[in-house]
């Protein structure tokens, strides 16, 4: 039997490391190839799901008042189909505020109230629910003062029967029927809005208030009157049907606009307000 030669061996020893360290960086390519993409065809990037919006409504007894936000929280989903948009109210109809924000669970959310100026509401009942959300919930600014505002005001009015050229009479007024709050920071914003309103339309125009702050519609008509503004229309500062705009309306002398409601304007408001919000948490807010 003859004896195996060292120097014969090595050839044969070193073609095997050879091989064995080949393999293995074939094996390595490979694996980082299938994380690699097609020539032409990306890896498609997650994004990110964006907090929901969540419209806040003050609720009613009034059924048109549910109609009218829902049909408001449809048009705001179709302006934006892919953000996630869901309703809850402060009171008197379902589904209440509590229950909508424990239906998204973890998901975070940007509250937005349908609420015209600051009050008791906005400042306390929203920030008291959104605090106990089990998830990050932040609240958005109302939806008065606003320039979107006063364009669904002047909507409104116009299809009531305003017409541009009642500014030239100089008998002609409106006034801006609202709520009413005894926080200053709401008549504040309502007389914001009524400024805003004038500028618009050409007249004068002066709030009054159907609850807890004054003067109220009829104070402000005869007010008018004492001025010589005879011909005075009634904008409906309300954002559905309800018992306050019904009581307002019923004080019209004449044009009575109806109630904001489901109007694009107010819609891109509402997604306005949003964009707000999320831009003040660091988040780039998505264009309508």
């Amino acid at each position: 039997m003859t004896a195996s030669n060292p120097l014969n061996d090595e050839p044969a020893r070193h073609l095997d490391s050879t091989a064995h360290l080949m393999n293995s960086i074939s094996s390595q390519l490979a694996d980082r190839l299938r994380l690699v993409s097609p020539p032409g065809r990306r890896r498609p990037v997650q994004a990110a799901v964006p907090p929901a919006l969540v419209l806040v409504a003050h609720g009613s007894r009034d059924p048109r008042a549910l109609d009218t936000v829902r049909a408001l929280t449809d048009l705001v989903r179709a302006l934006r189909p892919s953000l996630p948009v869901r309703l809850g109210h402060i009171e008197l109809n379902e589904p209440l505020l509590p229950d909508t924000l424990a239906a998204l669970g973890g998901t975070p959310a940007v509250l937005v109230p349908l609420l015209l100026g600051r009050g008791y509401h906005v400042k306390r009942d929203i920030p008291e629910m959104a605090a106990a959300a089990r998830a990050r919930v932040r609240v958005a600014a109302p939806l008065g003062p606003h320039p979107l505002l006063v364009t669904t005001l002047h909507a409104r009015l116009t299809e009531a029967g305003w017409r541009p050229e009642a500014a030239a009479r100089g008998t002609s007024a409106v006034v801006l029927a609202a709520a009413g709050s005894r926080d200053p920071d709401s008549a504040a914003d309502t007389r914001r809005t009524a400024r805003l309103l004038a500028g618009r339309l050409g007249v004068p125009v002066v709030p009054a208030y159907a609850s807890a702050a004054t003067p109220t519609v009829a104070t402000a008509l005869r007010a008018l009157a004492a001025r010589g503004r005879h011909d005075v229309a009634v904008a409906s500062c309300f954002t559905a049907p309800g018992r306050f705009a019904t009581q307002c309306a019923a004080q019209a002398p004449g044009i009575v606009s109806a109630p904001l409601g489901a109007h694009e304007a107010m819609a891109r408001l509402v997604l306005h307000r949003y964009d707000q919000a999320r831009a003040m948490t660091g988040a780039e807010p998505a264009s309508a």
